[in-house]
C-alpha cells in the first residue's frame, strides 16, 4: 500500500511473535542554544564582544569619578564603530545569502533588541523619580523624546533640569545610532539594487569617505562660530554620524571577518604590531590632548581612523598577544550585558549620589555600578530577552 509516495509494511493487527523487541525511539533533538549576537553565517565575529566590554566599562568608569582621566565619550565612540562595523557585515551577509535586503525585517529586528531593555529602564527610572529616590523629573516632551529617539536634540535644544529622570540623558547615543539606521540600510539596498554587489562595495566607500570630510568640515565651522554649543557638537547626530561610518568603512573595505580562511595568516608579523601600535597611539593622543575645539572637531576623526587598525586585528587575530584578552570568557560575557549595563549604571549613580550624603571614593562608586548594572543586565538577559531573541532569530 502506498501511501504519499513511500511503501509501508503491513503491520497493523499482525502478532510479530516471541522475542520480538520494538526499535528504540531515537533520542530527542537537543535544544539548540540561540544564537549570539555576533554570529553570522560564516561563523561568530571574534573579539566583537570583548571590546562591547571595553567601551561599556570606558564610559562606566568615566561616569564613575575619573572622567578627567578617562573621558566617557572614547567608550561611547567604540561603540558607534563597533555598530556600524556589525550592522554592515550582517547586512553584507544578507545579501549574499539571499540576493537582498528586507528593510522590514531590519526595522523589527532593531526594535526587538532595542525596545524591551529600554522600556524596563526608564519604567525604573521614572519610578524612582516618583519615590524621591532619583533626582529629575518627569514631562511628556522629555519621556516622549526618549521612546522616539529624539534624545540627542531634546537635550541641546528643549531639555531643562527637571524635564528626565537624572542619569537618563546617556540615551543620546542611541538616538544618533537610530537615527542613522533610519537612513543606513534603505542606502544599501538602493545602492546594491542599482550597481550590483561588487560596484556597490566601491560606490559605497567613496561615498562614505566624502560623507565623513563633511561631517569634519561641518564640525570644524561649528566650533569656529564665537560661543559655540559644545552639546551640539558632542551629541547630535549630524555631528556624530561618521564615528559610525567609519565602522561601516572597515565593513566594506577589508573586512577581516569576512576573509577566507585559507588567506587568514596564523599570527601577526612586526608590520601588523606596528600599525595596531600606530592606531593605539593616535588614540593615545586624542585623549591626552585637551583642547576644546580639537575635541570636538578633529578627535572624532582621528579616533575613527585609529579604530581601524585595532579592530581589523582583534578581529584577524583574537589570540595574538593582548587582543586574547578580549576574548576570554568573562570578558565576553561583559560585552554581552553591555546594553544592560550602558542603560543603567548612570541612573543608579546618580540615584547613589541622591540618597547617600556621604563622601564615597570613585573606585567604590566604580565597583558599585558595575555589580549592580551586571545584576539588571543578567536579569533582562535571562528573563525578558529570551523571548525576543526568538522572535529575532525567526526574523533571520
Amino acid at each position: 500500500m502506498a501511501v504519499g509516495g513511500e511503501n509501508l509494511p503491513r503491520t497493523i493487527g499482525v502478532d510479530p511473535g516471541p522475542g520480538y523487541a520494538a526499535p528504540p525511539l531515537p533520542p530527542p533533538a537537543p535544544r539548540q542554544p540561540l544564537p549570539p549576537p555576533t554570529l553570522t553565517s560564516r561563523g561568530p565575529i571574534a573579539s566583537l564582544d570583548g571590546l562591547r566590554a571595553l567601551a561599556v566599562l570606558i564610559v562606566v568608569v568615566s561616569h564613575a569619578g575619573y572622567g578627567n582621566t578617562i573621558p566617557g565619550g572614547l567608550g561611547v565612540t567604540i561603540f558607534f564603530f563597533l555598530s556600524g562595523f556589525l550592522i554592515t557585515t550582517l547586512i553584507l551577509d544578507e545579501h549574499e545569502r539571499h540576493g537582498r535586503i528586507s528593510i522590514k525585517q531590519f526595522y523589527q529586528r532593531r526594535a526587538f533588541r532595542l525596545l524591551p531593555p529600554l522600556l524596563v529602564t526608564l519604567a525604573i527610572a521614572y519610578l524612582l523619580v516618583g519615590a524621591g529616590l532619583l533626582d529629575g523629573g518627569f514631562t511628556v516632551q522629555g519621556l516622549t523624546s526618549q521612546l522616539f529617539y529624539f534624545a540627542n536634540y531634546f537635550t541641546i535644544f528643549f531639555a531643562h533640569a527637571n524635564s528626565q529622570p537624572g542619569g537618563s540623558g546617556i540615551l543620546w547615543s542611541l538616538a544618533v545610532e537610530e537615527h542613522f539606521y533610519l537612513v543606513f540600510p534603505v542606502v544599501m539596498l538602493l545602492v546594491f539594487r542599482r550597481f550590483g554587489p561588487h560596484r556597490a562595495r566601491t560606490v559605497l566607500i567613496r561615498a562614505f569617505v566624502v560623507l565623513c570630510v563633511a561631517a569634519l568640515a561641518w564640525r570644524c565651522y561649528l566650533v569656529s562660530q564665537p560661543g559655540f554649543n559644545q552639546l551640539h557638537t558632542y551629541y547630535s547626530t549630524d555631528t556624530r554620524f561618521d564615528s559610525i561610518l567609519f565602522g561601516c568603512l572597515l565593513a566594506l573595505w577589508y573586512n577581516p571577518a569576512r576573509l577566507p580562511l585559507q588567506v587568514r595568516d596564523t599570527k601577526m608579523r612586526a608590520k601588523d604590531w606596528l600599525l595596531c601600535a600606530a592606531g593605539l597611539a593616535l588614540l593615545l593622543a586624542t585623549i591626552v590632548y585637551r583642547d576644546v575645539q580639537f575635541r570636538e572637531s578633529f578627535r572624532y576623526t582621528l579616533q575613527g581612523l585609529a579604530l581601524v587598525p585595532i579592530f581589523f586585528y582583534a578581529i584577524r587575530f583574537p589570540q595574538a598577544g593582548p587582543f586574547r584578552l578580549l576574548n576570554l570568557r568573562a570578558i565576553a560575557r561583559v560585552g554581552v550585558l553591555s546594553y544592560g549595563i550602558y542603560l543603567i549604571h548612570d541612573i543608579f549613580l546618580e540615584a547613589l549620589a541622591t540618597d547617600v550624603h556621604v563622601s564615597m571614593p570613585s573606585w567604590l562608586r566604580f565597583g558599585l555600578a558595575v555589580g549592580v548594572s551586571v545584576v539588571f543586565a543578567t536579569i533582562l538577559d535571562r528573563y525578558i530577552d529570551p523571548y525576543f531573541r526568538r522572535k529575532r532569530a525567526a526574523l533571520h
